[in-house]
């Protein structure tokens, strides 16, 4: 990200920064990688550090499955059980040490709780619904279609404007960035990249809220979930400057690459991290040799695990496609469009489809909640 600043801050780090009745406030440092990456300055009204009670952790691990089978595998998104509270509803999928990729169907958002993540950077993909996002660095309103970037750490509080919401939801044990390859030595994105910083949504509206009282905050750290209460309202800044924060950017202004021939899927990356790639598949025009075929050649993909999230429209290389499925093709064995897709895309002009890809370098497991939506005869769809 680039540096961004909301509310009051003082002209340097470090230095006194008094209220009107004179008390100091309360500077925290928000950084990454130790004191070695991007951080933020946060300038609270309240020691950020006033815990009133500890409660008794539980267990949020994923529970594996080992069928020991290398199979294509497809998953009925939609059959995910809707649940009332947020956190209840992330259902982990598909899990390995670098990324986490979860279902939800969440009736309500956090009214009377805050959640922090500490394990993880996250990505929540609004498939269905809108909303808020409330944190420390201010609101960003959401919509379907935004990918919502919240840096491991941070407090949060999501409110949902109806009950009718659904999110793929991606925990990353690294840093989610930019690709590189589109990134300049300063960090801009280059003119080559397929969207820019004009595009990313930044916090606004910061909100003051100086309240004393019981706010709970669970936080996730190694798989559990600890239950703290703290004295002073989070949301308490008065003002933030930074690199660090939580930001959208919307599936709908990713502008495709797009070339007389068919153009291989790194053309599509929209984030990264450590081991995997996160690609962005959006409406656009076909490939214009005269001899072209739309549809993507078979592919032995030998060193990733290749995950499609299906969000709307219709994937020409697919059959038998509905919204909120997810297809897994494992590393080792070939994969391709289906039967009749290849003749069907010649002559093709453009597509209207809307997916979200996500490629491992390590292969994904399966959990109980995955086994309970797949459809067992996939690997039969290529006969």
């Amino acid at each position: 990200m680039h540096y961004y600043t909301l509310g009051q801050i003082p002209p340097k780090r470090h230095i006194q920064f008094r209220k009107e009745n004179g008390e100091l406030y309360h500077e925290e440092l928000f950084s990454t990688e130790g004191f070695s990456d991007v951080y933020s300055l946060i300038y609270h009204l309240h020691p950020p550090t006033k815990i009133v009670q500890v409660g008794e952790p539980y267990s949020v691990a994923p529970k594996l499955i080992q069928d020991h089978q290398l199979n294509p595998r497809r998953l009925r998104g939609k059959k995910i059980q809707p649940e009332d509270d947020f956190l209840k509803s992330r259902k982990s999928v598909l899990v390995n040490d670098d990324i986490r990729i979860i279902l939800a169907a969440p009736r309500n958002g956090m009214d009377d709780y805050f959640f922090k993540n500490a394990d993880c950077d996250e990505i929540l993909f609004v498939h269905k619904g809108t909303g808020t996002l409330r944190t420390v660095y201010g609101r960003l309103p959401f919509r379907s279609g935004d990918y919502i970037v919240i840096p491991r750490g941070t407090t949060y509080q999501i409110h949902f404007d109806s009950t009718d919401n659904y999110l793929l939801i991606l925990e990353s044990a690294s840093a989610i960035n930019t690709p590189a390859k589109y990134r300049g030595k300063m960090g801009q994105l280059l003119e080559h990249s397929p969207f820019c910083e004009r595009d990313i949504r930044k916090p606004q509206d910061l909100e003051t809220i100086d309240q004393k009282g019981e706010f709970p905050i669970f936080i996730k750290r190694g798989d559990m979930i600890y239950p703290f209460t703290y004295q002073y309202h989070p949301f308490d800044a008065v003002g933030w400057d930074g690199y660090c924060y939580p930001y959208i950017f919307s599936i709908h202004d990713f502008e495709p690459i797009t070339g007389r021939i068919h153009m291989p899927p790194p053309v599509h990356q929209t984030f990264e991290g450590r081991n995997y790639v996160i690609c962005s598949f959006v409406p656009r025009l076909y490939d214009y040799h005269p001899q072209a075929i739309p549809a993507p050649y078979h592919h032995s993909n030998i060193d990733t695990d290749e995950v499609l999230y299906y969000v709307a429209g219709e994937f020409m290389s697919r059959n038998d496609v509905e919204e909120a499925m997810l297809t897994l093709h494992p590393m080792g064995i070939p994969h391709g469009p289906h039967p009749g897709a290849i003749e069907r895309s010649i002559g093709q002009k453009e597509t209207n489809e809307l997916a979200v890809m996500i490629d491992t370098f390590q292969p994904l497991n399966l959990t109980e909640h995955a086994i309970d939506i797949q459809d067992k005869d996939y690997y039969k769809a290529w006969l």
